[in-house]
Order: C-alpha cells, then sequence, then structure tokens
C-alpha cells in the first residue's frame, strides 16, 4: 500500500535509543542514526522528524520502559488498600526501595544495552541540548523522585525524613549509572546500594517504635 512504513517503528527507535545511550547526543550524527537504523537521511527524517525530534522520542522510550520496571518494583509499597501492622509497612518499603535498585543493577548489567542512564547522561549535557530536551530530562528525574517518594509514604517515617530519603535514593540511582560508565565493577555499585538500605532500614525501623 502506497505510503505505509516498509519498517519496523519499534526496531528503529530502539537501534536509535542505543545509539544515543551509548555515544550521546552530541556524538551522534544523522549518518550514524542512518547507519543503526537501516533508514536512509530522507527517511528518518520524513518519519521522526530532526535529530533532536528523534531524541525525545528515544528520551521517551527510555523513560517509559525503565519507568515501568521501578513502578513494578515500588508498586507493593504503595497498594492498596492497606491493613498492616506498621512493622510491615516498613519492611515493605526497605523491600520495594531494594527491588527499585535492582532494576538499575540489572540494567548495568544487560550485555545488550550500554552502562549509564540515557536520562543522566541527558541532564548532565543539558547546558548544551535544546531547551526541550533538557527539560524532559528533568522531568524524567523529578518522576523518578515521585516514585521514591510515593513508596515511602506509607513507612514508619516523618513526612520530611521521608521526602529527603526520595532525594537522597534517586540521587544515589543516578550515581550508579554515572559510576558505571567510570568502570566501577557490580560489586563496588552493590555495596554503595547496600550502605544506602542499611540507612533507610534504620530509619524506618526507629519510626516504627
Amino acid at each position: 500500500m502506497a505510503g505505509k512504513k516498509q519498517f519496523d517503528v519499534d526496531a528503529v527507535l530502539d537501534a536509535a535509543m542505543v545509539q544515543f545511550w551509548r555515544a550521546g547526543y552530541a556524538d551522534t550524527s544523522v549518518d550514524d542514526l542512518s547507519r543503526t537504523t537501516g533508514l536512509n537521511r530522507s527517511s528518518l527524517y520524513s518519519s521522526f522528524g530532526d535529530k533532536d525530534a528523534l531524541y525525545l522520542r528515544c528520551l521517551d522510550r527510555y523513560a517509559a520502559r525503565y519507568g515501568d520496571r521501578y513502578e513494578r518494583a515500588l508498586s507493593p509499597a504503595v497498594e492498596e488498600p492497606r491493613q498492616k501492622e506498621r512493622a510491615e509497612d516498613a519492611v515493605q518499603a526497605v523491600q520495594a526501595v531494594q527491588a527499585f535498585f535492582e532494576v538499575t543493577l540489572q540494567r548495568i548489567a544487560d550485555p545488550d544495552v550500554p552502562d549509564g542512564c540515557l536520562i543522566a547522561q541527558t541532564a548532565m549535557a543539558s547546558a548544551v541540548l535544546s531547551p526541550a530536551i533538557a527539560a524532559r530530562a528533568v522531568r524524567a528525574l523529578g518522576l523518578q523522585q515521585a516514585r521514591l517518594r510515593t513508596a515511602l509514604g506509607a513507612a514508619p517515617l516523618a513526612e520530611s525524613e521521608a521526602g529527603d530519603f526520595a532525594v537522597h535514593l534517586a540521587a544515589v540511582n543516578q550515581s550508579l549509572a554515572v559510576m558505571s560508565r567510570a568502570g566501577a565493577s557490580q560489586k563496588q555499585l552493590r555495596t554503595i546500594v547496600d550502605v544506602s538500605l542499611s540507612a533507610l532500614s534504620r530509619a524506618v525501623r526507629a519510626g516504627g517504635r
């Protein structure tokens, strides 16, 4: 049928996403995108727009893919109705955050994707990116922090302490991605996670007394 796309849009977006993720926005040319997606420049522009528009599509795809996994990891701590004892809330909150970090550690260990985090890389390069791209990265980071804050909401923590932990845990999660790009081992990354989980565990235990 005339006008019908003769390629798999999802496969093309995945290929472009990995290219941006591996090399970064600035060091990825349209020729690189053409090579990795198998589409010529004309097809890329007609199907996805310019480089900025394609990058935004890739950011959204990345955020949705891993965001869904983070949501599932944290969901036991936010499910309703809640009819559990306070001590059970404390345990479940820590376990949910542990599962949250496991999503990141598994992504870093996956040989089929680059190290690091596309959102974190975008945020770090925001000064040289378009306002629309920078804003999309900031929004994704804010959503991650909000997810954590919601998961900690039912834990026996003061509201301000839950908020502080959400900020801290979101920052730790991004630091895992940065350190993985710098060559940190899985053992080192898990030590970072363990220290944060230990601090959270002590706080929720104290709050549940």
